[in-house]
């Protein structure tokens, strides 16, 4: 047995005897429970969740919000014969501890255990992709269908989506369509009013505002059901019912519901922390014919003190006292600060400079730290909620009449912007910054989380500056370049995690824009790296001299990917024969693809090496070990410039 296997062995021997949960593997054997047993089942589940979360970080307080939907579907429907698709994922925690993997739970966000969101790689109970929001209308309808063609008549299809996940674009898209093609659909809306931050938007004031009275939807739920017993309840004339009891309903209520405006037939909004009702309405609304949603509130950390009074830190907490609620902070002075926060100080001090800077986030203020900038000058910052692509065209709106947006997304969740960059801000070549967060391999998170791509991604767009500072002093020098004039569409991208230097406030001063800079001198061996995993590339470099290596390497930190430094190449092809290049994104199509590209189209003929991510989606553990994994830490660069 390896020593990993030994550690997680050790991890997870001690479990808490629950009555309930401990006879629970499956749900089958969920489903052999009584309905009066499920209040105790979801407070021994949550119980848990509580205990495993305390001890090995992950996302807390969403998992202990639908901790009795989890149960009531498991309960209600023959998983995984019947689709339960989740969205985002945050909330599966419990669906994962009762679909066989309570015992490898302690595993969940580490190398080789089970993964940090639910993948129909692990299981069949996850039946599809989870980590990005608002794609689960979407894949449902498309299995509903799937169902429908493939004569699968007994499948039932559940989406479970977020009321933030619900503010986003493709959550739309997929409303609209749901009702266009026979399909069998039940939506579940978990309106508990937050995303991560607080949710903002129409969507969120509607929902708040969204007032069904149950009775009415009692005594329309048992017509419906008669209805269709007796063969009167055909699609043509349930569409004229919906459109009949939608204009009685908007009278009654003084607004018009945006759900059955789309022929989605409304049910709520009930109580989602009564497992034992939602048990009933599911199984009423089971064999129900038509594309359905159902509104449930609950409330994100339930159960749980702490979790209840504070959910944005208790999204995901770290480690914890699980009876206390006294969280485990690492306050060492001596360490760097996270690279989100220097952004953010940087980015309100700028502000305070420059009248025309604007914040732009979706739905991560406190995440990249714009909190810092929204706190002084909240008239000056938006949180757009879940809508990059919104994020994108709307900064691109406002450099167009004359503001400077910092557009501040998480490299994974940019890729859903592309277009919008594209279109709406490098077309017109807007003055918008996009500081890229969480650049790289972000650890725990795992594959859908990683900024892998933006790199490759964004090198072949015209009119945008591509950029990536090696340390905190470059990421502010680099933020007061980009809001300089007329510097056009400017991206900065920086890792998730702590900084390299105790003392991060500098000078601001302006990076010519295309520029790089030798940072170790050598005849041997050139190494060309960008952003902060150049540091690894000094280190690695030491570390050949302390072992007394005679190889001579030179060490140049790029800077830019875009315009790259062309002074900086002809010099390294005139005088090296080897070179390394080093990147933390994928090796195709990035830094070390500029390199070879320029090398050949002028006549140079080094031998390259390209150290980057690979061309498979890289799997979830602490940033180290997939470092390690990938070819990007210090012994991975010593050997790549020993052997070259």
């Amino acid at each position: 047995m390896s020593n990993f296997a030994v550690e997680i062995t050790i991890i997870c021997v001690e479990k808490t005897e629950f009555t309930l949960l401990n006879k629970i593997q499956y749900p089958e054997d969920l489903r052999k429970l009584t309905v009066d047993e499920l209040p105790q089942l979801c407070d021994e589940l949550r119980r848990d969740i509580i205990e495993e979360v305390a001890v090995n970080p992950g996302h807390l307080a969403s998992s202990l919000g639908v901790a009795e939907i989890t149960v009531a579907l498991h309960y209600v429907y023959n998983t995984p014969e019947d689709r339960i698709v989740w969205d985002v994922g945050h909330q599966a925690y419990g669906h994962k501890i009762l679909t066989g993997r309570r015992d490898q739970f302690c595993t969940n966000r580490k190398l080789g255990g089970i993964k940090p969101f639910p993948s129909p790689q692990e299981s069949e109970y996850d039946t599809f992709a989870c980590g990005h929001a608002s794609n689960s209308v979407s894949a449902a309808l498309g299995m509903a269908v799937a169902a429908e063609l493939e004569g699968k008549k007994d499948r039932h299809v559940v989406a479970v989506i977020g009321d933030g996940a619900l503010s986003g674009g493709l959550a739309f898209e997929g409303l609209n369509n749901v009702s266009s093609s026979p399909n069998d659909l039940l939506i579940i809306l978990n309106d508990n009013n937050m995303s991560i931050d607080r949710s903002v938007g129409g969507m969120k004031q509607y929902l708040l505002n969204l007032s069904t009275n149950e009775t009415y939807n009692a005594i329309r739920f048992k017509a419906a059901r008669w209805m269709h017993r007796k063969g009167m309840l055909n699609e043509d004339r349930r569409k004229g019912i919906i459109r009949l009891t939608n204009a009685v309903k908007s009278a009654i209520s003084h607004q018009q519901n945006i759900f059955e405006g789309m022929n989605i037939r409304y049910f709520g909004p009930f109580d989602g922390h009564n497992v034992k009702e939602l048990v009933r309405i599911l199984r009423q609304m089971k064999d129900m014919k038509g594309p359905k949603l159902l509104h449930l509130h609950t409330q994100k950390g339930h159960g749980y003190a702490p979790a209840e009074k504070d959910v944005t830190i208790w999204h995901a907490p770290g480690k914890f006292n699980p009876d206390t609620g006294e969280r485990i902070v690492d306050n060492d002075p001596t360490k760097p600060q996270k690279y989100q926060d220097v952004f953010g100080h940087t980015l309100l001090e700028l502000a305070k400079q420059n009248p025309k800077i604007v914040g732009v986030t979706p739905a991560m203020p406190s995440g990249c730290s714009m909190n810092i900038m929204m706190k002084e000058m909240p008239e000056r910052t938006f949180d757009v909620g879940i809508a990059e692509g919104h994020a994108v065209t709307f900064s691109g709106g406002m450099a167009k009449d004359g503001l400077l947006p910092f557009c501040n997304i998480y490299s994974a969740f940019a890729q859903r912007a592309f277009d919008n960059i594209i279109h709406d801000v490098a077309l017109l070549n807007l003055n918008v910054v996009f500081c890229f967060d969480r650049a790289g391999l972000v650890g725990e998170d795992g594959p859908t989380h990683h900024g892998a791509f933006d790199l490759a991604a964004l090198r072949p767009i015209p009119n945008l500056t591509i950029s990536s500072p090696m340390d905190e002093h470059e990421l502010r020098r680099l933020m007061y370049t980009a809001q300089l004039p007329n510097k056009g569409p400017f991206v900065i991208r920086y890792p998730r995690g702590g900084g390299e230097l105790q003392d991060w406030r500098c000078p601001l001063e302006e990076v010519k824009v295309g520029t790089g800079r030798k940072l170790h001198d050598g005849s041997d061996v050139a190494v060309l790296s960008i952003g902060p995993i150049g540091n690894n590339v000094t280190r690695a470099i030491q570390q050949l001299e302390e072992e007394g290596d005679k190889i001579s390497v030179a060490h140049y930190d790029m800077r830019f990917l875009k315009p790259i430094d062309e002074n900086i190449l002809e010099e390294i092809g005139k005088k090296f024969k080897k070179i390394v290049t080093v990147e933390n994104g994928a090796r195709m199509g990035g830094l070390g693809s500029a390199v070879l590209e320029w090398m050949n189209e002028h006549g140079y003929e080094p031998k390259v090496i390209r150290l980057g991510l690979p061309d498979n989606f890289v799997e979830h553990g602490k940033v180290c070990e997939l470092n390690k994994i990938v070819g990007l830490d210090e012994e991975s660069i010593k050997k790549a410039i020993k052997e070259i």
